[in-house]
């Protein structure tokens, strides 16, 4: 297909979309009918509107195959399953960048696959940290906290940041944390190389398993069992550890994982 078919397509394709996004009721019919088949009266208590209202908008939907009647029951059809289910995906990244508005308009996602990134409602549930005028070390010492309890680790690091390994040397030397994971750059692991206390307690140690890809990256990224954190890269190049999003929860992990994965 040539990209001159394969724009029409898309633009026939979005129509379709935009007829069911711009319509409450019918939108609103998919993600009620989503759960399981409901009959007209239940519609009308869910939705509180009249059986007229909601019947036109069967009806449409009907017409173009997203939902069939059995019985006295109204289901969705396999394509309006699919359809409502990529809905609810787009909603929910909807809400996750929202949310963190300010995190992900700030930065630089470039590096960041555009598979990831069509995933970003698996981080619905992150939390988004800044430092501020009254505390400038807020996100990074939060950062610091979080990462002193883990057990296992697996870190994406863009930069020699002393700081940052000087704490990550602490973790190493401790009791609590028993692996950990680097990912790192050709260019960075010479800096860490020709650093001693580095390349003893990171580069030589059986704790730590290094990976070096040629490449310059543009994200740190930080997993733990538990936990997840991302920060990133201003538009200009600069690195930023004034603003942090943190994961608990089984989606954030499973979207880090495929970003660290990635890499």
């Amino acid at each position: 297909m040539t990209s001159a078919e394969t724009k029409q397509r898309l633009t026939q394709e979005f129509s379709g979309i935009k007829y069911i996004l711009t319509s409450g009721m019918r939108s609103k019919l998919l993600l009620t009918l989503y759960e399981k088949a409901k009959k007209l009266e239940d519609l009308r208590k869910e939705l509180q509107k009249p059986s007229a209202t909601i019947l036109h908008g069967l009806k449409e939907l009907e017409t173009n195959n997203l939902i069939q009647k059995e019985q006295k029951y109204y289901k969705l059809t396999s394509n309006g399953y699919l359809i409502t289910t990529n809905m609810i995906k787009l909603i929910e990244n909807w809400y996750s960048v929202n949310k963190s508005e300010l995190f992900w308009n700030n930065h630089d996602l470039s590096d960041i696959p555009e598979d990831v990134l069509k995933n970003i409602y698996l981080l619905k549930d992150a939390k988004y940290i800044n430092s501020t005028t009254s505390d400038l070390s807020n996100a990074y010492n939060t950062y610091i906290k979080l990462i002193s309890t883990a057990k296992k680790m697996k870190m994406i690091i863009p930069i020699y940041s002393e700081n940052h390994f000087k704490n990550i040397i602490k973790l190493v030397n401790g009791t609590k944390l028993e692996q950990l994971e680097l990912i790192v750059s050709e260019e960075l692991e010479k800096s860490m190389m020709k650093n001693e206390t580095i390349r003893k307690s990171l580069m030589e140690n059986e704790k730590v398993k290094i990976k070096i890809i040629k490449r310059k990256i543009k994200l740190f990224l930080t997993i733990s069992e538990e936990f997840v954190t991302l920060t990133l890269f201003f538009k200009d190049g600069h690195y930023d550890d004034s603003q942090i999003l943190i994961g608990k929860d089984e989606n954030a992990l499973k979207w880090a994982l495929n970003l660290y994965r990635y890499y």
